[in-house]
């Protein structure tokens, strides 16, 4: 059961850094590949 509790937490830890990542502060420094080729 512990375990159990120990990856769920890791997930839910990796997954909230993954949203900060994306959506925080640090999104500034992330371009647009697609943004950069436009036709």
């Amino acid at each position: 059961m512990s375990v159990a509790i120990g990856v769920l937490a890791v997930l839910l830890s990796l997954t909230g850094f993954g949203v900060y990542q994306a959506f925080g502060p640090p999104s500034k420094a992330l371009d647009d590949p697609f943004d950069d080729h436009e036709d």
